[in-house]
C-alpha cells in the first residue's frame, strides 16, 4: 500500500496563522495556532507555497468568508476519522450559516441521543476546523463550551456569522 502523499502551507486569517494540510491534493487538515489535537508539524508533510493546488481555491474561499462574503464551503474534503467520528463531522456541514445547534441536538440527528458525550469528543477532533464548522456548536443551555482553537476564536467565529463582528 502507498503511503499518502502530504503537503501544507501556512496562510494569515483572522483568527491567526492557519495550517492548511492536503493529503494526495485534497485538503484534509485546517489547524489554528494552539489547536488542542493538532497534530505534530511534522505530520503535515512538505510545506509548500500557498500558490501551489489545492491551496488556492481554499485560501480564496476562507477570504470570502472572513469577510462575511461566503456563507458555505464548497470545496473537496478528505475527512480522516472514525465511522462515528465521519458522522459527526457530516452533520456539522449541514449546521446552518449563522445557526448553533447544541451537542445533544447534533447526538439526535446521528440517532444516538444518549450520544452527547461521544458527539463532543468527536467534535473536538474535527481536523478541517472552520470549514468544518465545529465552532457552531454549544452547551445545552446556550454556553460557550470547549473548542478546539480556543473559545474566544469561537464567539468571534460565531459573532462574524451572526453580522456582528466583521474579522477582517
Amino acid at each position: 500500500m502507498n503511503a499518502s502523499s502530504k503537503q501544507h502551507t501556512v496562510v494569515d486569517s483572522p483568527c491567526g496563522p492557519l495550517t492548511l494540510v492536503a493529503t494526495d491534493g485534497t485538503l484534509s487538515g485546517l489547524y489554528m495556532v494552539g489547536q488542542r489535537h493538532r497534530p505534530a508539524e511534522e505530520a503535515f508533510g512538505e510545506r509548500v507555497d500557498a500558490a501551489e493546488e489545492p491551496f488556492p481555491e481554499v485560501v480564496r474561499q476562507l477570504a470570502a468568508y472572513f469577510d462575511g462574503e461566503l456563507t458555505a464551503f464548497d470545496l473537496p474534503l478528505r475527512l480522516e476519522g472514525t465511522e462515528f467520528q465521519r458522522s459527526v463531522w457530516d452533520q456539522l456541514v449541514r449546521i446552518p450559516y449563522g445557526e448553533t445547534w447544541s451537542y445533544g441536538k447534533l447526538a439526535d440527528r446521528l440517532g444516538k441521543p444518549n450520544a452527547s458525550r461521544a458527539v463532543g469528543l468527536a467534535n473536538g477532533k474535527n481536523p478541517i476546523g472552520i470549514i468544518v464548522p465545529c465552532h457552531r456548536v454549544i452547551g445545552a443551555s446556550g454556553g460557550m463550551t470547549g473548542y478546539g482553537g480556543g473559545l474566544d476564536r469561537k464567539v468571534r467565529l460565531l459573532a462574524l456569522e451572526s453580522g456582528v463582528e466583521q474579522l477582517v
